[in-house]
């Protein structure tokens, strides 16, 4: 390839990217986000409308002289990103267009996680079961996104928590699916997510929490992701602060997510009910057909007594984590993310006591915490960032 054929793909790729992220852009828009003069603009747009990847969008809001063309990014072009959500026990599958628009309907399958020798025949079942209901070609799908959790090195693509003994995950899983597939730590990717699209959009330096099966932490840093050395950065859920002395999946003792994370949560509940505390979760956990979690989230969105005080208990832990990672990072924001955000504002209360009580004064009121309007999508958009930051768009 030359060197000038690269770089067409190069401003190709930023171009799509912007348009993806940003919405309709003008030509001037796009020389500005891509720092390229408007000829060579010109000539990349000019490329991508005739491969039909991008169509004329209607005129840019007035600004006193002439209005220019804008640009967007064709959802007619039949090009989707295949999406799952993985958690430890379940995958939520589904598809977007290229402008983040459901095309497929999101289902959920049952998937242990910890059980490494079925689980990647199982999530290569659902996938296939997935491509098969969309009566999706493979040209179609420009790739399949997937955010998981565990410690994920990006640079060799091996997951040490779940499946350390594949070597490069993402190529294992495209030699069976004969489809290009991108993986992420969940967490990062809904951070990725959030600040593209959610409620960390517009800020710089920002703190994501992943409040899920786990606790996880996803960080921006003046603007962009940042992973670590070799992406482990964000492991919050590992920080010993827990008040017991439980044995966590990691196998140490004393971490965060052996007091605040939904599994103990709901065991927590099993535990409050066997000593005859009264609570409405006694019906809802016979209910099999949703997880227990989703079940503790759905009672105190309620009012249930008992689920709103698990979740206060919850919530002052991950507020005394995020105290000693405030006086570190000294963060603009901090969002509560992840399908446990789904629970509201009922989290903010004691994150803010937590804070309060072991937070520098004035390193706490520089930072804004608010929870995402977007808890029950924010994972699937994760993955098809992953997808769309990894991609050639060819």
């Amino acid at each position: 390839m030359t060197a000038k054929f690269l770089k067409q793909q190069y401003l190709r790729k930023a171009i799509l990217k912007q348009l993806y992220y940003q919405g309709p852009l003008s030509l001037a828009d796009v020389c500005a986000h891509t720092h390229k003069s408007l000829p060579v603009v010109s000539s990349a747009i000019n490329a991508l409308l005739e491969e039909g990847y991008i169509k004329e969008h209607g005129l840019a809001p007035s600004t006193g002289g002439r209005r220019p063309i804008t640009y967007l990014l064709n959802k007619e072009k039949r090009t989707c990103i295949l999406v799952a959500a993985v958690d430890q026990l379940e995958v939520r599958i589904g598809a977007y267009n290229l402008l983040n628009e459901l095309i497929v309907p999101v289902n959920s399958f049952p998937l242990d996680l910890a059980d490494s020798r079925t689980a990647i025949d199982h999530l290569v079942g659902f996938l296939q079961q997935a491509i098969q209901i969309a009566q999706l070609s493979k040209e179609e799908i420009l790739g399949i996104g997937i955010a998981m959790p565990g410690v994920y090195n990006v640079k060799e693509g091996i997951n040490h928590t779940f499946f350390p003994d594949i070597a490069n995950l993402p190529n294992h899983l495209s030699e069976l699916l004969a489809i290009p597939v991108y993986i992420d730590n969940d967490s990062r990717a809904i951070a990725m997510a959030e600040l593209k699209f959610g409620a960390a959009k517009g800020y710089k330096d920002v703190m994501i929490v992943n409040i899920g099966w786990g606790i996880g932490l996803g960080m921006i840093v003046d603007g962009m992701l940042f992973s670590g050395h070799n992406g482990y950065a964000g492991e919050f859920s590992h920080i010993p602060l827990a008040n017991s002395n439980n044995l966590c999946s990691c196998g140490k003792r004393g971490c965060l997510e052996v007091d605040a994370s939904l599994l103990v949560l709901v065991d927590k509940a099993h535990r409050e009910m066997s000593f005859g505390a009264k609570s409405k979760l006694e019906q809802l956990f016979k209910d099999e057909s949703a997880l227990a979690g989703e079940h503790l989230l759905a009672a105190a969105r309620s009012g249930d007594p008992l689920a709103i005080s698990l979740l206060a208990e919850g919530g002052f832990m991950i507020g005394k984590g995020l105290a000693t990672l405030i006086h570190i990072m000294n963060p603009e924001r901090i969002v509560l993310s992840g399908r446990g955000a789904s629970a509201g504002k009922i989290w903010l209360a004691p994150v803010h006591q937590a804070i309060n009580e072991f937070c520098i004064p004035r390193l706490a009121e520089q930072t804004s915490i608010t929870v995402s309007n977007t808890s029950q999508e924010i994972q699937l958009l994760g993955a098809a960032t992953v997808v769309v930051e990894n991609t050639n768009f060819t």
